[in-house]
């Protein structure tokens, strides 16, 4: 049975009330008997799990792949990066003449 918070129009107090989904919502405040409204809460669901796909959520990682060795993860780097190329160097100033 879900439970529902309601709050009192008259003198302002919050309660809970556990209620079927087919019961009708409360109208009256218990302890002062003025008109009270149902509060509506977000809800936080998050499916995890076998079962579900990796985008019905989202993760708090980039990846939840397990990471690679130190070793295989630099030669993956280095092949996966273009080799660079030193840049040319400048061209030699002439002497200046006295």
């Amino acid at each position: 049975m879900p439970t529902y918070t309601y709050k009192c129009s008259g003198c302002g107090v919050n309660f809970e009330q556990f209620q079927k989904f087919a019961d009708d919502p409360l109208e009256t405040c218990p302890s002062c008997g003025d008109s009270v409204r149902r509060v509506i809460h977000p809800v936080g669901v998050v499916f995890k799990g076998s079962g579900w796909y990796i985008n019905d959520s989202k993760s708090t990682t980039k990846s939840t792949a397990s990471p690679a060795p130190a070793a295989e993860k630099s030669a993956d780097d280095a092949a996966a990066k273009p080799a660079e190329t030193p840049a040319p160097a400048a061209p030699a100033a002439p002497a200046a003449a006295e």
